[in-house]
């Protein structure tokens, strides 16, 4: 038995017992050293105080994430995009209508679908992309008996016990957030995702709150962050940099595209940051970057690196090949980081000026709520 078994259990005849059942694990599978470490946590489980419905609780949560894993993991090529709204916009009013439109346009460019497989936006979002484009991620509700008729009995339709492992499915799953105006569930799916982003527990992606044109929902939202959050000092400027307000459909995807435009993803490495870029970035940017967002290093400067970090040393080959921007991060100010990004992505378009990063509120374009 190696070392990395025996710590797998301090009792040696469970961690034999573990060793066996790894060795049913086909040799190619991989990962064995992680299955091995969850039956070690399972098998510590009579040992603690635990009682039947908490075992029952991660149980079922376990249940829950394998479901999600299994039902997203092959499509993974493709970016989703993960809309929440009310389930009670009824179907052809003015705003089921404009869902329809969005995620229509949305898998016109190669994008497929999240919603919570219910009524009203989640029915509109399933049938503007289509049942082939679509995932519904559905949840034991009384008032809700099944998915909606576009995704039900859909191998891409996940049921959830629970809302915490749903939620953080819809965000480890999502390229991107579209928000329509909806109710309780609707705003704490949003503060949700705005938390994860403003504390760096998930990775940067765009928000964006839409509605029809002229709707006052989240401009009147928006009045509310600004009065008595950001005016009670409860957050900072750089948080408003998180979401995007717009009524238009084409700016809303613009939008998504742009931010994948230069960007790629980003990987932390204790305190060190590696933003993954799909082009080459400039010597000009590289001195920009230093110049203007200084503020977000806890030491030194932003660098380019020669090559992967040894920690992306098991990254898909694609993924190891791209070029990277190295720092170190002082992990707060995640907003300013979403700004940095902008800038990278901006600095990429052939139309785009430096200075366009900040554009102004307004004149119909896609707003960006603070600028700096």
């Amino acid at each position: 038995m190696s070392s990395s078994e025996e710590a797998f259990h301090e009792d040696p005849a469970v961690a034999d017992a573990i060793a066996a059942l790894l060795a049913q694990v086909p040799a190619d599978a991989g990962n064995r050293d992680l299955i091995g470490k969850m039956l070690g946590q399972v098998m510590q489980l009579p040992s603690e105080p635990l009682t039947r419905g908490e075992l029952k609780l991660l149980e079922k949560s376990m249940r829950d994430f394998r479901a999600a894993f299994t039902g997203f993991a092959g499509h993974r090529e493709r970016k989703k995009i993960s809309i929440f709204g009310s389930a009670r916009s009824p179907e052809g009013s003015p705003i089921y209508a404009h869902c329809q439109e969005f995620s229509r346009a949305a898998v016109e460019r190669g994008y497929m679908v999240i919603t919570g497989a219910g009524p009203g936006i989640m029915q509109a979002g399933n049938q503007g992309a289509g049942r082939e484009h679509s995932f519904g991620v559905s949840i034991d509700l009384p008032f809700e008996a099944s998915a909606n008729p576009y995704i039900d009995s859909d191998p891409k339709h996940v049921h959830f016990k629970y809302f915490f492992s749903r939620k953080l499915s819809f965000v480890k799953e999502s390229d991107a957030i579209v928000l329509y105006p909806g109710g309780f569930g609707t705003m704490d799916e949003g503060f949700e995702s705005l938390t994860l982003l403003q504390t760096g527990k998930c990775d940067p992606l765009p928000v964006i709150l839409m509605d029809v044109p002229g709707g006052s929902y989240w401009p009147s939202w928006e009045r509310y962050v600004r009065e008595n959050l950001l005016g009670r000092g409860l957050i900072s400027d750089y948080d408003r940099n998180l979401y995007r307000f717009t009524s238009n459909v084409e700016q809303a995807l613009s939008e998504v595209e742009l931010f994948y435009r230069c960007y790629h993803s980003l990987r932390y490495v204790g305190n060190f940051t590696i933003l993954r870029l799909k082009q080459q970035p400039s010597v000009e940017l590289l001195a920009r970057l230093n110049e203007r967002y200084g503020d977000l290093l806890a030491e030194g400067k932003f660098e380019l690196m020669s090559g992967p970090h040894d920690a992306e040393r098991n990254e898909p080959e694609a993924v190891r090949a791209l070029p990277r921007i190295g720092f170190r991060f002082i992990q707060r100010r995640y907003g300013r980081l979403r700004r940095l990004i902008d800038e990278i992505n901006l600095s990429a378009s052939k139309e785009a000026e430096p200075h366009a990063v900040d554009p102004p509120h307004g004149s119909g374009a896609l707003e960006l709520p603070a600028p700096e």
